[in-house]
C-alpha cells in the first residue's frame, strides 16, 4: 500500500472540506452536539429579556449600554461526544486499481477532522481476524489530529476480518457517540451482530461500503482464473461470457443489498462509493445529500 495515502495534500483537502461544509456537520458530531436545551458551555446560542431572580452574571451589559434594555445570554448544552471508526485491515481491501485500503484511509481521516472540528473525541481502530486493534486512541483537538493521523499511513491491510467477533466484545461506549465502520463488506462473515450491538448501544452508526471499479463494474472476458485475496485456497476457474457477468452482477446487487438494507432496519447510515471517487465527490454527493451529514 502507498505509505502516503494521508500526507500534507490531502490534509489541505480534508481543511477545505471542512470549511465548505462546517454548516452540515453538527447533526452527526460533535461535543457540538448540541441540545434543544440551554446550559452553561461557552457557546452563544441566544438572548431573553432580563427576569427578575435571573443570574445577573450573564447579563450582557454592552447590550444594556446600547438599548437601555437588560438581556440575558443563553448558552448551549453541548455535550461531547467519542466517534470510534473502524477499519477493515483485511487483505481484500487491498483489490483492484484504486486501492480500497487508501481509500478507507482517507475516508477515516477525512470523518476524524469533521468530528474533532466539532469537538469530539475520536479513537481509530482497525479489524483483524477476530480482534479490534487500537490505531489512535481518544484524540481530541486539531493538535492531537495532526500529531496522530500519520499513524493511518501504518496501517497493514493482510489476512481475514470478522467484524462481529472482533466488535462485540470490545469497549463500545454507549450512547456517546457514532461508530463508523469502513468496509468492503465482502465477506461470508457476519457484520449483522456487530451492528446490532451497537444499536442496543445506543450508538449512531455509519457503515461506508467501499467497492473497487473493477468489482462494481468488471470488464474481465474469457478464461480466468480468481483467487480469493483473503484464502488463497479457494479460487475460481471459468470462462467469463455474458451469462457469467450477468449472474455476477446480481450477486453483487445482492451483497450490498443486504447490508444497505440491514442498516436500514437498524436505523443506521449507510454509503456505498467506489475506491476511485475524489473524497470530497463522496461527501459532497453521498455523505450531504443522503443526510448522513444534517
Amino acid at each position: 500500500m502507498n505509505k502516503f495515502a494521508i500526507n500534507e495534500e490531502f490534509l489541505q483537502q480534508v481543511e477545505m472540506l471542512q470549511m465548505l461544509i462546517k454548516n452540515n456537520v453538527a447533526g452527526l458530531f460533535g461535543g457540538n452536539h448540541q441540545s434543544k436545551t440551554y446550559g452553561s458551555s461557552c457557546e452563544f446560542a441566544d438572548y431573553r429579556d432580563y427576569v427578575s431572580g435571573d443570574d445577573v452574571t450573564k447579563i450582557d451589559w454592552n447590550a444594556y449600554a446600547r438599548f437601555e434594555k437588560l438581556y440575558l445570554k443563553l448558552y448551549l448544552d453541548e455535550r461531547q461526544m467519542h466517534t470510534r471508526i473502524y477499519i477493515d485491515a483485511s487483505r481484500s481491501m487491498g483489490y483492484g486499481k484504486g486501492r480500497k485500503d487508501e481509500q478507507a484511509l482517507r475516508i477515516a481521516a477525512a470523518l476524524m477532522y469533521l468530528s474533532i472540528c466539532e469537538m469530539d473525541k475520536v479513537s481509530v481502530f482497525t479489524i483483524r481476524d477476530k480482534q479490534v486493534h487500537e490505531v489512535i486512541s481518544s484524540a481530541l483537538g486539531k493538535d492531537a489530529f495532526y500529531n496522530s493521523v500519520g499513524k493511518l499511513n501504518e496501517i497493514e491491510f493482510d489476512g481475514d476480518s470478522c467484524i462481529s467477533e472482533a466488535i462485540v466484545p470490545s469497549a463500545v461506549g454507549y450512547g456517546d457517540g457514532m461508530s463508523v465502520i469502513i468496509s468492503d463488506f465482502l465477506t461470508d462473515n457476519d457484520f449483522q451482530t456487530a451492528i446490532d450491538h451497537l444499536t442496543g448501544k445506543k450508538r449512531d452508526i455509519l457503515c461506508v461500503q467501499i467497492l473497487s471499479k473493477e468489482e462494481l463494474n468488471p470488464k474481465a472476458r474469457g478464461k480466468l482464473h480468481y483467487f480469493d485475496s483473503e484464502n488463497t485456497a479457494k479460487f475460481y476457474r471459468k470462462n467469463i461470457n455474458r451469462e457469467i457477468a450477468q449472474a455476477y452482477k446480481q450477486a453483487l446487487e445482492y451483497a450490498t443489498g443486504r447490508i444497505r438494507d440491514y442498516c436500514a432496519a437498524r436505523g443506521a447510515d449507510y454509503v456505498l462509493c467506489s475506491a476511485e471517487e475524489p473524497v470530497n465527490q463522496i461527501f459532497f454527493d453521498k455523505f450531504v445529500n443522503m443526510g448522513v451529514l444534517k
